[in-house]
C-alpha cells in the first residue's frame, strides 16, 4: 500500500504551464505503475499519463501529447506532470495514482483505464481568461 499526495494545481490562462507534484510514500518496486488521470464535472474519468518503473516509458493520452510529461526524481519518491501549453479542455481535477501491475503494457492500460489501486485527493487546474 502507498500514500499519495499532489499538490501544485492552480488557476492559468490558455498557454500557460503548471507542474503538479504526487509525494509517494511507501514501498515502490520495479513492478509499479504511476501515472496521473483526471476528471471534470460531468466527465468521464480520462487517464492523461504514466509511467512504468521497471523501464520508466511514459504513456501519455492523445489529448496531452506533445504538451504534457510526466516524471520521477531518481529516489522515486515524487511523481510530476509538467503541463505546457495548457488548454481550457484541460480543466479538472487532477488525481495521481499508483499500483502493482506486470508490465509496461498493462501500466499503460491500468493508466488510460484509471484502474490503478491507490488513488490521492487530488489538486484542481483551471485554465480560463
Amino acid at each position: 500500500q502507498v500514500q499519495l499526495v499532489e499538490s501544485g494545481g492552480d488557476s492559468v490562462q490558455p498557454g500557460g504551464s503548471l507542474r503538479l507534484s504526487c509525494s509517494v510514500s511507501g514501498h515502490i518496486n520495479s513492478r509499479y505503475c504511476m501515472g496521473w488521470f483526471r476528471q471534470a464535472p460531468g466527465k468521464e474519468r480520462e487517464g492523461v499519463a504514466g509511467i512504468y518503473t521497471g523501464d520508466e516509458m511514459p504513456y501519455y493520452a492523445d489529448s496531452v501529447k506533445g504538451r504534457f510529461t510526466v516524471s520521477q526524481d531518481n529516489a522515486r519518491n515524487t511523481l510530476y506532470l509538467q503541463m505546457n501549453n495548457l488548454k481550457p479542455e484541460d480543466t479538472a481535477m487532477y488525481y495521481c495514482t499508483a499500483g502493482q501491475t506486470l508490465s509496461r503494457s498493462y501500466c499503460y492500460i491500468n493508466v488510460r483505464d484509471s484502474s490503478l489501486s491507490n488513488w490521492g485527493q487530488g489538486t484542481q487546474v483551471t485554465v480560463s481568461s
